[in-house]
């Protein structure tokens, strides 16, 4: 029996989509199998010497950042988060957003302003030595260049990472457990640490495993402050040494690193059950806080949000007014258009691919869909500087073989067809980023009952027209969302974008990294202006989706009034 041609059509279409899936699962795995084969075929010459001189301190230094961050980033978002959420104190309300914008910053930006207040010749020595009298020798003050001052500035930017989740997952415990352990004779305090925090230990140690990654990922803030790690010894490595080979050893072993934590955290989840708290769902209610015991609550909530939100925003501002630039120069305008091309491209393409995957893993579950999900997934786990060395050295070969063939053959030249070009580098935003955007589409997804799906194939909805008249339409929130996180992370990804950018295409995230470098810090703070008035979109929008929820599982009378 021969086909209808809108039955081919249809076969066609579902083809694509299935195999759109898998193709990108195998791109996401691309980068990591390139650099494991250049680390291994290469000369280990440079490594040899590296690991002499300066292999030790990569490591050391990357371990002491990770543990810095992941304590600091603990303490201070589940401390936050418990206060906002369990707790009435004056300014409350104002906090549960305030709380969660400083994940608009990238830290080298932060690291810029508090470069530019902390130094020698900033404001706050310089005020000191006037007041005191004292010589530049006759005082002690903090090194801000320094481990500990990048661990501090990645704590600020990173800790709402954990301050979401564990908001997030102290809003959908019931209040059962809690009041059991009072009723036992329990303190607020005991019950917090025995019933509360380990119930939300799974998303705080999530929200720390995504600030752990962006720490061995970050490249711009250590490499301002000199601080020595494997993601500024790749870069070195492949620009300063001119060797590929031990850039990718040195990727190979930070992919191994980033890999290791990604598989503890998914040990430790996958080891832990969520039970739901069955139809007497009872909210906790808020604690009022009274006496010196508010005034430290608000004390505390407003320390992060001071330091990492509102002194920069004011620092960037006092410095770029001063800095004679202007967003709207024509050389900003084209930094403007490069950016926005880049992030637009990039998030429109990633979330494409992201509705792909998850609608494959929704309709045709199976072994090969969960690969491609899961493939997919991988690249948050890996910095951006791993995954350009890992799509450059094979893409370098490719266009050298290429070149070389037609030059034999035919006697012209193809020159480099994919190395140095924009479509490279929107492959690496999206192996960087298809997790995020994933994920977020993933959320979404699930508030689509399976039945509905079952409705629709019952009545001959083919798969193609199930994805654009019910998914997407329902789904138009989540995918919105999923386009914003990741245009703002492209906007602020450093380390791919200095490896791979084309010549002469500069980016806002590249001039003030530029202008940084040269110790023109006034200079670079317009760029970085615009990078966190941008971010400052998706921050709020998860914000104010997390107050929605709040609103529709509690209803608004379940908040007391401040």
């Amino acid at each position: 029996m021969s086909l209808r041609p809108s039955d081919l059509a249809d076969r066609f279409a579902t083809g694509l989509l299935r195999g759109g899936a898998l193709f990108i699962g195998l791109m996401c795995l691309l980068p990591m199998v390139a650099v494991a084969v250049a680390a291994l075929l290469g000369s280990t010459d440079t490594l040899r010497h590296l690991a002499e001189t300066v292999l030790w301190t990569y490591t050391a230094t990357t371990l002491q950042l990770v543990v810095i961050v992941a304590l600091g980033t603990a303490a201070i978002g589940t401390g936050a988060a418990w206060l906002v959420t369990m707790t009435r104190f004056p300014g409350a309300r104002f906090f549960e957003i305030a709380l969660a914008l400083p994940l608009a910053f990238p830290a080298y930006v932060m690291g810029y302003a508090y470069t530019h207040f902390l130094d020698h010749p900033g404001p706050v020595q310089t005020l000191l030595r006037d007041v005191t009298g004292w010589g530049p020798r006759d005082y002690w003050f903090p090194e801000v260049r320094s481990v500990t001052g990048a661990a501090v500035m990645l704590i600020l930017v990173l800790y709402p990472y954990v301050y979401l989740l564990a908001r997030a997952a102290f809003l959908q415990q019931s209040a059962t457990a809690f009041l059991a352990a009072r009723a036992l004779g329990r303190g607020p305090w005991t019950a917090f640490l025995r019933v509360s925090l380990p119930m939300a230990r799974p998303a705080i140690a999530g929200g720390v495993l995504l600030a752990v990654m962006e720490t061995i990922a970050d490249y711009g803030t250590t490499s301002y402050f000199a601080v020595q790690t494997f993601a500024t010894g790749i870069y070195t490595s492949w620009f300063t040494m001119a060797d590929r080979a031990a850039a990718a050893q040195l990727a190979l072993c930070l992919l191994g690193f980033a890999l290791l934590l990604a598989i503890l955290e998914r040990m430790q989840r996958g080891a832990a059950r969520h039970h739901g708290a069955g139809k007497r769902f009872e909210r906790l209610p808020p604690t009022q806080l009274a006496g010196p015991a508010k005034w430290g609550a608000t004390l505390l909530c407003a320390v992060p949000v001071l330091l990492g939100f509102i002194l920069p925003v004011a620092l960037l501002l006092s410095m770029g007014i001063g800095s004679g630039q202007s967003l709207m120069s024509p050389r900003y305008v084209g930094y403007i258009r490069n950016t926005i091309v880049l992030a637009g491209t990039a998030s429109v393409l990633t979330v494409i691919g992201a509705v792909l995957v998850g609608f494959r893993m929704r309709l045709w579950p199976g072994p090969a869909s969960s690969g491609a999900s899961h493939l997919a997934r991988i690249g948050y786990a890996v910095p951006g500087g791993v995954i350009a060395v890992g799509l450059l050295v094979p893409f370098a070969a490719f266009d050298n073989a290429l070149d070389a063939w037609m030059r034999a053959t035919f006697g012209l030249s193809t020159g480099l067809l994919f190395t140095g070009s924009i479509w490279l580098l929107v492959c690496a935003y999206m192996v960087r980023f298809m997790a995020a955007a994933l994920n977020t589409y993933d959320s979404g997804l699930g508030t689509i009952h399976p039945n509905i799906d079952a409705v629709a194939r019952t009545l001959g909805t083919r798969p193609t027209a199930m994805l654009q008249r019910i998914h997407v339409p329902v789904l138009r929130p989540s995918v919105l969302t999923a386009l914003l996180i990741v245009f703002v992370d492209v906007m602020k990804e450093l380390p791919a974008t200095l490896i791979m950018r084309p010549f002469n295409f500069d980016t806002l995230a590249v001039q003030a990294h530029r202008l940084a470098s040269d110790e023109r810090l006034d200079g670079a703070a317009v760029p970085s202006l615009a990078i966190v008035a941008v971010g400052l979109l998706p921050v709020i929008l998860v914000c104010r989706s997390l107050g929605a929820k709040r609103s529709r599982v509690f209803g608004t009378a379940a908040t007391p009034a401040e």
